[in-house]
């Protein structure tokens, strides 16, 4: 997590709630430099955990670092974008950038005729995507179950 992002206590606190609920240890490492970054995947191969990669402008412009890193590591990695995965990374789970590109878009035709910014409503994403990329996943010789498959959006084989 980036500790300068504003939404990062909010997602802590609801991931804490998740893997407190299923019998899982949290451990939150923050990295809002490349040497965190760097010490923070240390971290994580120390403790041989996963990793999930919060949504944050800071981390997805680090991408292919984080990417690079994961692999060097073989540390298994959840991502919010898809892109990620269609780079290289094993899995994601969040709203669809096409379809939240769309709606924005569809927002600015609208003041562009006229409309007023503060009479639209405010929208939330309504397409989430499940994403698996198995060659990720042989490479760190897991076995994606079955029941996950038949969920995703997208495989990338």
């Amino acid at each position: 997590m980036n500790p300068n992002n504003s939404n990062t206590e909010r997602s802590v606190r609801d991931l804490q709630e998740a893997a407190r609920t299923k019998g899982l240890q949290l451990h939150v490492l923050k990295a809002s430099s490349e040497s965190e970054i760097d010490t923070a995947f240390a971290s994580l191969v120390q403790l041989h955990a996963a990793l999930v990669v919060a949504a944050d402008p800071f981390l997805s412009s680090r991408r292919e670092r984080l990417l690079a890193l994961a692999s060097r590591h073989a540390v298994p990695a959840m991502y919010y974008w898809r892109e990620f995965v269609a780079s290289g990374g094993l899995i994601s789970y969040g709203p669809s950038l096409t379809s939240a590109f769309s709606q924005a878009g569809t927002y600015v035709g609208k003041i562009l005729k006229g409309e007023k910014p503060a009479d639209l409503p405010v929208q939330q994403p309504t397409r989430f995507e499940l994403v698996i990329n198995l060659k990720t996943a042989q490479a760190l010789g897991l076995t994606v179950p079955q029941s996950i498959l038949q969920r995703a959006d997208e495989m990338i084989e």
